[in-house]
């Protein structure tokens, strides 16, 4: 019974979202040196992609949260063209927040100014649905058939995730049998 009262239940309200992006959703800017996003509150176990068109990573190293920003840093400098930031955090209240956008390289880092400014990220989800398989930022249908193994990385995101959330319920339950029997 109470399995199917969570499976029927309505979603949270209280799920995080995404309020400013650097690079902006949509943008055209200079490579940029990395990926910041800012949330409506605070979150923890963040997670970023940054892809190609052919589907190829440009993160270096793992993503930070400091409160309610999350920065990875960019491998190297991108050349021009379409770029996917796909991103995954876990929110205050312990749910799996995902999205992602897309924004434009017009040339090198040392050849025009950086115009990347703070702006809101319109279309970053709240569900509490699994990481998307992988994250192709082209809508071209060769770039959709293109997989390099992007999923790895979410699904791993995605078990930790769900490892912490386990781990909480478990203390909490623990803590109020402990309370209720003695």
């Amino acid at each position: 019974m109470a399995a199917g009262g969570l499976l029927t239940a309505p979603p949270a309200s209280a799920h995080t979202t995404l309020v400013a992006a650097k690079p902006a959703k949509g943008a055209k800017v200079a490579s940029p040196a990395q990926i910041k996003l800012t949330f409506a509150e605070a979150v923890r176990f963040p997670g970023i992609v940054l892809l190609d068109a052919k589907g190829g990573h440009h993160e270096a190293g793992k993503a930070h949260a400091s409160g309610a920003t999350v920065t990875a840093q960019v491998a190297g400098v991108l050349p021009p063209g379409v770029y996917r930031v796909g991103w995954r955090v876990v929110s205050g209240d312990g749910h799996p927040v995902t999205g992602d956008y897309r924004f434009t390289v017009v040339g090198s880092a040392a050849s025009a100014p950086a115009a990347a400014a703070s702006a809101p990220a319109s279309d970053g989800s709240t569900d509490d649905s699994p990481a998307p398989a992988a994250v192709t930022p082209s809508s071209t249908p060769a770039a959709q058939h293109t997989s390099s193994g992007s999923s790895t990385g979410w699904w791993w995101i995605g078990l930790g995730a769900l490892m912490v959330v386990a781990a909480v319920i478990g203390a909490e339950l623990f803590r109020k049998r402990r309370l209720s029997g003695s």
